[in-house]
């Protein structure tokens, strides 16, 4: 690609413009399930700009936005993929104590950095690709192939489970899945999360476990409760429910070392936890509950199937001696790209025109963890995960005004790399 062309390009790439859009995005709370404000705003972002976007949505207020650039013909057509819900509600106490807290639900500027959890997943990220595309209208770029921009719903876990049904608890078949079944594809992908400008093409995937763990029927009146016992032979269910947690955590690290998954795309570590305990009733707490319920969120790499790893997970419970019934609940297969070779030689070549060098593998949880390449990759589209900025999966809720630069940068020399010239 011509050096002239690229630097006309950049010269488009305005970073008051793009942080404003950012903060724009991250200062609309969009909890999975809660989207439709950050949707609408892209939509109308995308339509002010003549991108023509289109509203693609399971529920009409929480829709995907589809805007396709279309190229002059006989290149290929690359893809831009970010997702629009952010990881926390602000009713979600049970799951930190800090659920209402600023940086979940907005976002602002402090010196170089912007922040906000929905800053760093994903809207941040999502206007890099965004101001990229710009840019190459603005400079007048004709590609050659089309380029897509995709900015969807439900990327964020939200699963059906016990009296948590859809419409209101449902969220990955709103999303990237359903723009895909109504026939928006392209030659690549590139999903826009970040991963410190590392690029990676395999992603885990997920079987989650309801486990009933049974104390004794009739439930004792505390009085009654015998002492001493052991924690397997308590008639309380939730005592019980320690020894099986203990099991499970005992299981879960042999688990990971033995079922490690490593390719050129990077490295899957399958992790195991238990996340979520039901059991009794708070406001009435004057007996031993006969039943507590424990949900295990395992990871799978994509040599793996549920079956398996359900045999694994009652073994590993049966030594306990604790009678324990295990349901799976949810199955997400996790995906490697396979004939993704010519696009990662196009992202390195971009990276290395922006940055200087070619990107290198990010860490083992960005590989282990699911992602919407997972959903291209299994409807036949090469795919890479490249982003600015560290996962959010860890604490982070900061990222670099300098980085989402560079991002748009590289993005925008990624569709030229990708798509040709006209």
């Amino acid at each position: 690609m011509s050096a002239d062309v690229l630097e006309g390009v950049f010269a488009h790439i305005d970073e008051d413009e793009l942080v404003e859009l950012a903060l724009a995005l991250g200062n609309l709370d969009s909890p999975t399930g809660e989207e439709g404000a950050a949707s609408d705003h892209v939509f109308a972002w995308c339509e002010a700009n003549g991108f023509g976007p289109k509203r693609l949505g399971l529920f009409p207020d929480r829709a995907n936005v589809v805007a396709r650039i279309p190229g002059a013909g006989g290149g290929q057509s690359l893809l831009f993929n970010s997702h629009l819900d952010t990881t926390i509600a602000k009713e979600e106490t049970l799951t930190t104590p800090r659920a209402a807290a600023p940086e979940h639900h907005t976002a602002w500027r402090e010196g170089d950095r912007l922040i906000g959890n929905g800053i760093v997943n994903n809207k941040g990220v999502m206007a890099t690709w965004m101001t990229a595309c710009l840019a190459l209208q603005r400079a007048g770029v004709q590609l050659a192939g089309d380029l897509l921009m995709t900015m969807v719903v439900g990327e964020i876990g939200l699963e059906p489970v016990d009296e948590f049904q859809p419409p209101e608890y449902i969220a990955k078949e709103a999303g990237a899945r359903f723009i895909v079944n109504r026939g928006v594809t392209a030659d690549w992908a590139v999903v826009a999360e970040g991963t410190s400008f590392a690029l990676c093409w395999v992603e885990a995937g997920k079987a989650f476990f309801k486990l009933h763990v049974r104390g004794d029927e009739p439930p004792l009146y505390t009085p009654y409760v015998p002492r001493p016992t052991g924690i397997a032979d308590s008639p309380n269910a939730i005592v019980r429910a320690t020894a099986v947690i203990r099991a499970i955590e005992e299981w879960a690290y042999d688990y990971e070392r033995r079922h490690t998954y490593r390719c050129e795309g990077g490295t899957v570590v399958p992790k195991v936890s238990v996340n979520a305990v039901r059991s009794g009733v708070p406001y009435k707490i004057t007996k031993t509950p006969s039943i507590c319920e424990l949900f295990v969120d395992a990871r799978i790499t994509p040599e793996q199937d549920p079956r398996s790893v359900q045999r694994e997970l009652e073994a590993a419970i049966a030594a306990t001696g604790v009678p324990v019934t295990v349901e799976p609940f949810v199955y997400r297969r996790g995906y490697e790209a396979v004939g993704v070779e010519p696009l990662v030689e196009r992202v390195e070549a971009a990276h290395a025109k922006v940055i200087g060098e070619p990107p290198g593998r990010p860490i083992e949880a960005i590989t282990s963890m699911w992602r919407d390449s997972n959903v291209f990759i299994e409807a036949g589209i090469p795919t890479v995960v490249y982003g600015p900025g560290a996962s959010v999966g860890g604490g982070n809720f900061a990222m670099e005004i300098d980085a989402l630069t560079t991002a748009a940068r590289v993005y925008a020399a990624l569709a030229i790399e990708v798509c040709g010239l006209a």
